[in-house]
């Protein structure tokens, strides 16, 4: 544990971690950039997910949803690591220790696992491009898994600022 707390330590006294938690208004900015690009990936994969289900866009072709959302997607993604990597390093000795930032990263890699195995295996199958309005129980799964995660992923983002520290360690 003191490893972890000296690393926390360093990265907030370093000049990156100083100039973001002392600015007055950095931090506030790269936090609203962080939900924008939550609500961007987020939102577009719920999106999916729910026509992975067959509750919305029936009638779409997955193939031509998923090239299609795939771009904002990713870009969403990508604001989303690199502000929260930022927001961390401005706060690494509190989130680092929130009982609901392990929990966190590890929902994140699922999501990923489950994200790379639906676009490399799932949505390739033959399954998948024969009737685009019933989609085989792998896509669907995959669909109700990816909700699941990514929601919880929110729930425990959220956490971090409500439950600061392990219960008892005061």
């Amino acid at each position: 544990m003191s490893t972890l707390a000296a690393f926390a330590d360093a990265l907030e006294e370093s000049s990156v971690g100083s100039a973001i938690a002392g600015s007055r208004y950095l931090f506030p900015i790269l936090e609203g950039a962080h939900l924008i690009g939550l609500a961007l990936a987020v939102g577009l994969i719920f999106l999916t997910d729910l026509r992975l289900l067959g509750v919305i866009l029936r009638g779409v072709p997955l193939e031509d949803l998923l090239r299609q959302l795939r771009p904002y997607v990713f870009t969403g993604i990508v604001v989303v690591f690199i502000t929260g990597g930022l927001l961390v390093w401005a706060e690494a000795s509190s989130v680092l220790f929130a009982p609901t930032f392990p929990i966190k990263m590890a929902l994140v890699v699922l999501g990923g696992l489950n994200a790379l195995y639906f676009e490399f295996v799932t949505a390739r199958s033959p399954a998948v491009r024969a009737d685009p309005a019933v989609l085989p129980r792998g896509a669907r799964a995959a669909g109700w898994i990816s909700l699941c995660v990514w929601t919880l992923v929110i729930i425990c983002g959220r956490l971090i600022a409500y439950v600061p520290h392990w219960p008892g360690m005061d």
